[in-house]
């Protein structure tokens, strides 16, 4: 089975632009008003439209190492709410941003050993 999260927004080419130049997404399908975004096994989209944009999500982009985490953080050091820090709660080490349009972004590392039993595709 496989799935795709699709988001309202009201500024599709600087959402695409963001998350193909700044998050390292790429166009998996672009249908004009709507852009489907792929960033290894995370599929989602953004569809134009007008009115309030979609609200109460949380993106979270996951990586195999704490210095990814730190990477990200070092790109997105300007739009994040804090500082890398370990969670002892659910043992990840992660931080939150925001988009262009304020949706809240999550950027973790799992510390445990998690046995993933699928491949990223890219």
């Amino acid at each position: 089975m496989a799935g795709i999260v699709f988001l309202k927004t009201n500024k599709l080419e600087e959402i695409v632009d963001f998350y193909t130049n700044e998050i390292g997404a790429k166009i998996w399908v672009d249908q004009g008003d709507c852009v489907i975004l792929k960033h290894g096994n995370f599929i989602f989209g953004f569809c134009e439209r007008d009115g309030e944009i979609t609200k109460g999500w949380l993106l979270t982009f996951f990586y195999q190492t704490k210095e990814e985490v730190d990477l990200m953080y070092a790109k997105l050091k300007r739009r994040a709410d804090s500082k890398p820090k370990t969670n002892e709660k659910y043992n990840i080490y992660n931080f939150f941003a925001k988009d262009p349009e304020n949706r809240p972004l999550e950027f973790q590392v799992f510390l445990n050993d998690i046995d993933f039993d699928w491949k990223i595709i890219d």
